[in-house]
C-alpha cells in the first residue's frame, strides 16, 4: 500500500478530520504509529513472547537428536572392608552415545505441532500490533477532538460571561428583570463546570497518548485519509475471513492440536535406538599392595555398542489418557476457531456499520453547526431589539455548543471506526501503513528461521535489553491547547 494514500469522493471528504494548523514541530499520525511500533511496551513484550514461542521447534527437535554424555568419578576408600582385595582409590570414566532411530512418530508430530504453534504466535503478534495501533489512533484523535471541545467550551464561557455582564447592565437600566440576570449567571456556572470537565478529559487523553506512544503530544497534525476501506460489508467480511490474524491464529492452533493427538497416540508404539558406551577405570597404583593372585591391573577399559528396542506393554493408562486429553483439546480448538470466525464477522460488520453511521453523522452535525451559527446570529439581533428573551439566547448558545461538540466527536468516531474496520480486515499493520521509511520493520519470521535449526547446547542467547523507554521524565499534562483553531473543524 502507498503511504496513507488519500481516497477520493465521500471517503476523503467525510472521514478526514481537519485540525489545527500545522507547525514545524508538529507530529503526524504516521510518526506516532512508527514510534509506538518501536517503543510501545505491549508490542515489544509480545515480540519477546513470540521469540520464546519460536524456541518450541528446536525444543521438539532436541528429543529426536543424539544424546551424548561423559561421567567422571573419583573414589577414595576411607574404610575398606577388606584391605587385601579392595584398592584404596580409583577414578572412573564413562562415555555414552544414544541415537534415536524410531520414536513411534512422537517426535515428528511434536515438531509439526510446534511449527503450527509458532505460526499461530506470529498471527497473534499481528493482532497485538493492530490492537496497539488502534489504541494509538484513538488516543491521537482523542487529543485533537478534546482540544477542540475545550476550545469550544472556553469560547462558550467567554460568550456567556459577556452575556451576563450585558444582562446586568440592562437590568440596571431597567430593560431586564432579575430573573434574566439569574438565568445568565446559572448558564455561565454550568458552562464553567462543563469546561472543567472538558479540560480534565483533555488531560486524560494526553496522558493516555503518552502511555501508548511514549512522548508528549506535540501539535498533532491532521490525520490522513485511511487506505483500503471497503465498498461494502460483504467485501469487508470476505477480506477479514482471509487475512484477520485472529482467524489465522485459530486455524494454526487447530492444526497444532491435531498433531498433538498423533504425538499422544505414538506413546504406545515401539521405540528403537542405537547406543554405544565406553568405560575406563584407573586405580592410581593403589592396587600394588594387593595380592597378584587377584588379577587387578592398574587400569581397566571396556566398550560396547548395540541397538535397543522398547515395546511398551502397559504404562498405567497414561497413553490413553494423554490421547483422550488431546482429542478433547483438538475439539476445543475446532470450536474456538468457529467462535473466532463468528466474532470477527460480527466485529467487521459492526465496524462497517459504525463507520457508515459516523460518516452520515458528520454530515448531519455539520448542518446543525451551520444552522446553529445562523440561528445564534438571528437570536442575538432579535434580542437586541427586544423580540427574543435572554433565555432564548442562552438556549441557542447551548444548542450551538452541543452541535459543535457532536460534530467534532462524529469526526473522531468516523476515523476510529474506519481504522477499527481496517484492523478487523487484517490491514492495520506496519506493512499496509508504509512505516518502512522510519526504519526496518521487525521480522518475526526471520527470527524463527534463525533459531529453528539450532542445536548447540551452549548457545544461550544475548542478555535481554529494555526496548520500551519509561515515561517518568515526561511532564504532567495540562489542558493547554497548543495551537488554538480560529474556527471549528472543517472538511477537506
Amino acid at each position: 500500500m502507498s503511504d496513507f494514500r488519500f481516497i477520493h469522493g465521500l471517503l476523503l471528504s467525510a472521514s478526514c478530520l481537519c485540525m489545527m494548523p500545522s507547525t514545524a514541530s508538529a507530529e503526524t499520525l504516521k510518526q506516532a504509529l512508527s514510534r509506538a511500533y518501536r517503543t510501545n511496551p505491549t508490542l515489544t513484550a509480545a515480540r519477546a513472547g513470540q521469540r520464546a514461542t519460536d524456541e518450541r521447534v528446536p525444543l521438539a527437535k532436541a528429543a529426536g537428536r543424539p544424546n551424548a554424555s561423559v561421567i567422571g568419578t573419583y573414589t577414595e576408600e576411607l574404610q575398606r572392608a577388606n584391605p587385601l582385595t579392595t584398592p584404596r582409590r580409583n577414578i572412573n570414566g564413562q562415555a555414552s552415545l544414544t541415537v534415536p532411530i524410531y520414536q513411534g512418530g512422537v517426535v515428528r508430530n511434536q515438531i509439526k505441532s510446534a511449527k503450527e504453534t509458532v505460526k499461530a504466535g506470529q498471527q497473534d503478534l499481528r493482532a497485538t500490533e493492530a490492537s496497539v495501533y488502534s489504541a494509538v489512533v484513538a488516543a491521537y484523535l482523542d487529543v485533537i477532538s478534546d482540544s477542540f471541545i475545550v476550545q469550544y467550551n472556553r469560547q462558550n464561557v467567554t460568550s456567556l460571561d459577556i452575556n451576563l455582564q450585558a444582562s446586568q447592565d440592562r437590568f440596571e437600566g431597567g430593560d431586564l428583570t432579575l430573573t434574566d440576570v439569574a438565568q445568565s449567571r446559572s448558564r455561565l456556572a454550568l458552562a464553567q463546570a462543563s469546561l472543567q470537565a472538558a479540560e480534565a478529559q483533555l488531560i486524560s487523553s494526553k496522558e493516555n497518548y503518552i502511555a501508548l506512544v511514549g512522548v508528549e503530544p506535540d501539535n498533532l497534525e491532521n490525520p490522513p485519509a485511511l487506505p483500503g476501506l471497503p465498498a461494502s460489508t460483504e467485501a469487508a467480511v470476505a477480506l477479514a475471513l482471509e487475512q484477520n490474524p485472529d482467524i489465522l491464529a485459530a486455524r494454526h492452533d487447530r492444526e497444532a492440536a491435531r498433531y498433538n493427538v498423533r504425538a499422544a497416540r505414538g506413546q504406545v508404539s515401539p521405540r528403537l535406538s542405537a547406543f554405544t558406551n565406553g568405560t575406563y577405570a584407573d586405580y592410581l597404583n593403589s592396587e600394588k599392595n594387593l595380592s597378584p593372585a587377584l588379577g587387578i591391573d592398574g587400569s581397566v577399559k571396556a566398550a560396547s555398542a548395540g541397538v535397543q528396542l522398547t515395546i511398551p506393554l502397559y504404562q498405567g493408562g497414561q497413553p490413553g489418557a494423554l490421547s483422550r486429553q488431546n482429542v478433547a483439546l483438538e475439539a476445543q480448538a475446532i470450536e474456538q476457531q468457529v467462535a473466532v470466525e463468528r466474532s470477527v464477522i460480527a466485529q467487521t460488520r459492526a465496524a462497517y456499520a459504525t463507520w457508515q453511521a459516523s460518516l452520515q453523522n458528520i454530515a448531519s452535525t455539520k448542518q446543525a453547526v451551520s444552522a446553529g451559527e445562523l440561528s445564534l446570529e438571528g437570536v442575538q439581533a432579535e434580542n437586541s431589539v427586544g423580540t427574543r428573551t435572554i433565555l432564548d439566547l442562552l438556549d441557542t448558545q447551548r444548542d450551538l455548543l452541543n452541535a459543535q461538540v457532536q460534530h467534532v466527536t462524529a469526526q473522531r468516531d468516523a476515523y476510529v471506526a474506519g481504522f477499527t474496520l481496517l484492523a478487523a480486515m487484517g490491514r492495520a499493520e506496519a506493512p499496509y501503513l508504509n512505516l518502512e521509511d522510519t526504519g526496518p520493520l521487525y521480522d518475526a519470521v526471520a527470527h524463527y528461521d534463525e533459531v529453528k535449526n539450532k542445536f548447540f547446547d551452549f548457545d544461550f542467547g544475548s542478555p535481554p535489553q529494555q526496548q520500551a523507554p519509561g515515561t517518568r521524565d515526561t511532564t504532567p499534562q495540562t489542558a493547554t491547547v497548543q495551537t488554538v483553531p480560529t474556527a471549528g473543524p472543517t472538511q477537506r
